[in-house]
């Protein structure tokens, strides 16, 4: 099949550049691209469906990842992650190994059909998110230093004293909940930020969204249950809440985040678009 690759350079602190440059060596793609922005990645993509690609290799974070499942699905195109950037929660949820990400381009690949959200205008492939965590993300954007994950751990610490729990009204598949809440993440897969498992459960091919809702609590109580997302046992708590469902709708007066891009202010919908997205996996 005739292969593009399209790389983010600047991701993961030049993690993307570096390794697209070894994937290149390997794929010997028909057309490379170093992209500079979300807009360019979509043009790349057009261009490459354009030019008869039938694979994108995508090589950075998971902005560059959000991005290209874009013209994927628009094009029916097949994609071959390689994961380079920070947090690589796409490729995680996947299986794929974010220390040795060239391991899927040395390795026979397999294709594999996933699920993705569906929102209004675009696609998300791991979680959309709203309440604090995205607060967080507001405030990182605007950090130029540090870099990496301290930016959001610096953030957090900078927002965490100011914030109150926010009023959300959820519809899960038809179903209404009110809840006085810290967040509420709609999970396709199972982490975000870097390997937080906010629903470890969340699975890319079983139709449905894991919801999790993390309902009020104290601020020196949300610092004891912080750490335990990475391991995902923060699910055992009192004031959490884990559902399941194919269409969720969220109100609030709070903004949106899905792959760690900005969607904006809610109300937001979200389904499931069962087997949307083909992607090449390490046999």
């Amino acid at each position: 099949m005739t292969l593009a690759l399209i790389l983010n350079p600047n991701s993961g602190g030049g993690k993307g550049l570096s390794r697209g440059l070894a994937a290149a060596e390997i794929l010997k793609p028909f057309i490379t691209h170093r992209s500079t922005s979300y807009e360019d990645t979509l043009v790349a993509v057009d261009s490459a469906a354009a030019a008869g690609c039938q694979v994108i290799a995508a090589c950075g974070g998971d902005g560059m990842m959000h991005a290209v499942i874009q013209g994927c699905v628009k094009h029916n195109l097949t994609l071959l992650p390689i994961p380079a950037g920070t947090g690589n929660d796409f490729a995680r949820g996947l299986g794929i190994e974010v220390k040795d990400p060239l391991a899927i381009v040395n390795n026979s690949r397999v294709e594999e059909r996933i699920d993705l959200g569906q929102l209004a205008n675009r696609y998300f492939g791991a979680i959309l998110s709203s309440g604090f965590d995205a607060v967080v993300n507001e405030r990182a954007n605007r950090i130029r230093w540090p870099k990496g994950p301290m930016r959001y751990n610096l953030a957090m610490l900078q927002e965490l004293p100011k914030f109150r729990p926010i009023p959300f009204t959820l519809r899960l598949d038809g179903l209404e909940f009110k809840r006085e809440a810290m967040l509420v993440a709609v999970a396709n897969a199972p982490s975000y930020g870097g390997g937080m498992f906010v629903c470890p459960d969340a699975s890319m091919n079983d139709g449905l969204f894991d919801v999790m809702i993390l309902n009020a609590v104290s601020k020196p109580e949300f610092l004891k249950v912080f750490p335990s997302v990475y391991k995902g046992s923060h699910v055992n708590h009192r004031a959490v809440e884990i559902h399941r469902a194919a269409h969720v709708r969220i109100e609030a007066n709070a903004i949106g985040y899905a792959d760690g891009e900005r969607m904006g202010s809610l109300p937001i919908e979200a389904r499931v678009a069962p087997a949307a997205l083909t992607i090449l996996r390490a046999q």
